[in-house]
């Protein structure tokens, strides 16, 4: 079990169960996430997200925007399923414009900012790549072998232990790269912030330090349960022709996505309970390739970024209508 499964519990009133050397973990959900970018965390409310940046002189620079989520404008966006989808494409658009913010930010005064049209081209290639690497690459694979194979249960089996094989290795190999070690500290300086807020703690850099750097609402667990759906929900479908397969394999990630998204949903609300915590257990690992144990100064500034969106907002406040889409933003 991870450690912060096992961890003591922080009770809403900021009492700890019991004094150990464990990571610390909150037993509450708020609606707050966040993302590390470059040398600093973005984090998000329901009505503000903020970015919090180190800049190469050692000042922290903060930003923060207001937020009307697509989900509040529409209501057929919040339908199941829907609302995963809606959620996980907003939560990139505020990921990709923090990262400009946080790339710009470490730029010499005599260097030129990144334009528009360069961050347009890098998303469409990343997102290219993504999907032909976890998607079309694993049934490509399985289809080389599909006349020795006898039917499409096997056939889907086999194609989804290449994917999460291809998948793990790719986050294994990313977490080997040393300039990508600081991203994945302020990862867990984000996480670390994020639970001592919804255990109701100070926020301060020394309490943050007490907790677990993984979190249930991690966007790596949920590309872990994108995995494990797309196993469902492609097996029905068969083994036609090449053309169908990857055809499908494209149109139907909406749909994995979106159940994975309902998945992890329930997963957050119940996860102070023995079976989420075991279910949860395998995308928590992963987390330790994504995250390393931040510095204090690390800490500082996602806690910046945090008390940049509670002077707007307080996230306890928020209604039930508030909160969807806050569940995979950690």
């Amino acid at each position: 079990m991870s450690d912060s499964a096992l961890s003591p519990a922080v009770q809403p009133n900021g009492q700890i169960d019991s004094p150990s050397p464990e990571p610390l973990r909150a037993v509450r959900d708020a609606p707050v996430g966040g993302q590390a970018v470059l040398e600093g965390v973005m984090m998000r409310g329901v009505s503000t997200w903020a970015v919090a940046v180190r800049k190469p002189d050692g000042a922290i620079d903060v930003q923060s925007f207001p937020l009307v989520s697509w989900l509040k404008r529409h209501r057929w966006m919040r339908l199941p399923l829907v609302r995963g989808v809606v959620a996980l494409v907003e939560s990139l658009k505020i990921g990709l414009q923090a990262l400009g913010i946080s790339t710009n930010a470490q730029l010499e005064e005599d260097e030129q900012e990144v334009s528009g049209g360069a961050w347009a081209g890098t998303v469409a290639f990343s997102l290219a790549l993504a999907v032909g690497l976890f998607f079309l690459l694993p049934v490509g694979i399985t289809s080389l072998f599909r006349h020795h194979i006898s039917g499409s249960i096997e056939f889907v089996l086999i194609e989804k232990a290449i994917r999460i094989s291809i998948f793990v290795g790719y986050l294994w190999a990313i977490s080997r790269i040393s300039d990508l070690q600081r991203v994945f500290e302020y990862h867990g300086a984000e996480h670390k912030t994020i639970s001592c807020y919804e255990a109701g703690l100070p926020l301060t850099p020394e309490n943050a330090q007490r907790f677990s750097r993984l979190h249930p609402r991690c966007g790596t667990s949920f590309l872990l349960i994108v995995m494990v759906v797309a196993l469902f929900v492609f097996a029905p479908l068969g083994t036609p022709a090449w053309y169908w397969l990857f055809a499908s394999r494209v149109l139907g990630i909406p749909i994995v996505a979106g159940i994975a998204f309902e998945i992890i949903k329930l997963f957050g609300k119940n996860r102070s309970k023995r079976w989420a915590q075991i279910l949860m257990w395998p995308g928590m690992q992963l987390q330790k390739l994504t995250t390393r144990p931040p510095s204090l100064d690390q800490l500082a500034v996602a806690i910046a970024s945090m008390e940049a969106v509670l002077a707007v907002e307080n996230p306890e406040e928020a209604s039930d209508e508030d909160r969807v889409g806050m569940e995979v933003v950690a």
